[in-house]
């Protein structure tokens, strides 16, 4: 299933109107290893209840402010925390309500999210409580050894709708994991070679203003030596990024790292940097998983596509009266990029960004030309 197909099915619009949210408690979060987390504090979901029909309520709480998820210069929430609590609420549910065996492994296969209404998203003086209603789709599922799971939710903070989203996973036993993993090691195709960066990871990294974050540790983007080419930096020491040990790159820090290149490509720059007006709003984000990122090898982030649409261009792509995600004037960026380790793509993203205020401070990056083609989608990376 690739992106267009995943997002045809979430957001059903309106179902927040006719649950019950009062349902769920928010006084403690759910056990650490029911979503994959060896830490405590990077627990969100607190709690779930069933509706019947394969259709639930999950609680979440966000803290008012995180290392790595912080909220913006306006105050308003981290849009990866819905994509972390959404990929928390299907681990979750799998767990808890279908008895997915918590040995058994996930992996990513598509994601995507849409910030609709951005003032909902921010902090006061208290944690939000986030309800997702949520609807449960069995695909390509052959229990008890591959389980296939789609987990469609629409968002709500205070009642009020303000995000859409769905993942897309398979959980495995660990034989079966072992031949993925054994799959993912063939051959890459030669078509085109690796790019060659910066060698230096950890000084190399650019400046944490720069990818719109506070400390130095959480910039995970290296510039290239060409337009439009980066490469994404590991750290297996990041206590959130890699909050317990992994065989591969997981699918949040291929998120992290795409978001901050996003930053990159919209963002003030220069003197700007200390204009909060020009701080850009991501507005909804896509991530079609195509293999596996190995640990021991560069994952290289190549800019495919970068349009903006802004005036008679916006027309297009206006979103819909309840979409209050991009404030008025302020002109939408589309980004379209690839993710590539040894010459083989491994995923593919899009996302929509918003600068308030008209015309973007950042200039428009001209796409890879010789950008290697998408995979078949056999192959997936991994999201546990």
């Amino acid at each position: 299933m690739g992106m267009q197909e995943c997002r045809a099915h979430a957001g059903p619009t309106g179902r927040g109107a006719t649950t019950t949210p009062q349902l769920l408690t928010f006084q403690q979060t759910i056990p650490r290893r029911m979503v994959h987390r060896a830490a405590v504090a990077e627990v969100f979901v607190t709690d779930a209840v069933s509706l019947g029909d394969d259709r639930f309520l999950v609680g979440a709480q966000w803290p008012r402010d995180h290392a790595l998820y912080h909220p913006d210069d306006e105050g308003r929430s981290d849009p990866l925390l819905v994509a972390e609590t959404i990929r928390q609420a299907l681990v979750y549910l799998g767990h808890w309500h279908y008895g997915v065996p918590l040995t058994h492994r996930f992996v990513g296969r598509t994601m995507d999210f849409e910030i609709t209404d951005a003032d909902a998203l921010r902090v006061g003086s208290q944690p939000l409580s986030v309800v997702l209603d949520g609807r449960w789709r069995w695909v390509d599922s052959r229990p008890t050894q591959r389980f296939g799971m789609c987990l469609e939710v629409v968002l709500s903070i205070g009642g009020k709708e303000c995000g859409r989203g769905s993942l897309q996973v398979i959980a495995v036993d660990e034989r079966r994991y072992e031949l993925l993993r054994r799959r993912s090691d063939a051959p890459a195709p030669a078509a085109v070679p690796p790019v060659r960066v910066a060698t230096d990871r950890e000084s190399g990294s650019l400046d944490p203003l720069l990818v719109g974050r506070l400390r130095a540790k959480d910039s995970v983007i290296v510039a290239g030596t060409s337009p439009g080419q980066w490469q994404l930096r590991l750290d297996l020491d990041h206590a959130i990024l890699f909050d317990h040990p992994t065989d591969h790159v997981p699918l949040m820090v291929i998120l992290e790292g795409i978001r901050q290149l996003g930053y990159v490509l919209v963002g003030p720059q220069g003197e700007a940097l200390d204009d909060r007006r020009t701080s850009p709003v991501l507005s909804s984000l896509a991530i079609d998983c195509l293999a596996f990122a190995e640990l021991d090898e560069p994952v290289h982030l190549l800019v495919l596509e970068d349009a903006r649409e802004a005036g008679a261009d916006r027309a297009a792509v206006t979103p819909s009266p309840a979409d209050q995600s991009a404030p008025e004037g302020s002109c939408r960026r589309r980004l379209r990029i690839q993710a590539v380790q040894g010459g083989r793509p491994v995923a593919v993203t899009e996302s929509t960004w918003s600068l308030p205020g008209g015309e973007p401070v950042g200039p428009g990056r001209r796409a890879a030309t010789d950008a290697p083609r998408s995979g078949d989608g056999e192959e997936t990376v991994g999201s546990r």
